[in-house]
């Protein structure tokens, strides 16, 4: 058991009222902050899902060049706005290869300027030159190039 030298016992409950109010205080400062930051960082998650999105669509459509050049045959990209999906299949056979889901990233896909479907041939060139363009919640656009040969960029 412990002693108490100088009347400690009455120190220790004086100070302990003190710790608890500026423990209050500090609680409040850091919930003020707290509320202050919130819609910067729901902005920021927002930016931060359409960019993972967005790099996400643009491997996949790398994806699908590659894949016709390794396979030697046609693919197609078609992109199912009201669904948010984009499925890649073989253009000859129609069997569905992948389907890519973006409902629930929280973004917005344009049809591309070449239409719904983007064909990829065995040379690893695009039927048509496409942009694609991505809107995130704040209305942030990013867009998607697919040149005629085949190359994807973003920006």
């Amino acid at each position: 058991m412990r002693q108490w030298k100088h009347g400690g016992a009455a120190r220790l409950s004086a100070s302990s009222g003190r710790s608890l109010l500026e423990l209050v205080v500090v609680l409040a400062i850091v919930g003020i902050m707290a509320s202050m930051a919130g819609p910067s960082f729901q902005s920021l998650n927002a930016r931060l899902q359409a960019r993972t999105a967005t790099a996400e669509i643009a491997s996949t459509l790398r994806m699908a060049r590659q894949l016709a050049m390794a396979r030697r045959e046609r693919l197609l990209m078609r992109f199912d706005l009201p669904g948010k999906t984009i499925s890649l299949q073989r253009a000859d056979a129609n069997a569905i290869l992948t389907v890519y889901r973006y409902g629930d990233k929280g973004i917005v896909v344009d049809e591309p300027t070449a239409g719904c479907e983007l064909l990829f041939h065995p040379s690893g060139r695009s039927a048509t030159a496409s942009t694609i363009v991505i809107h995130d919640r704040d209305n942030r656009r990013t867009t998607i190039t697919v040149s005629l040969s085949g190359r994807v960029v973003t920006s």
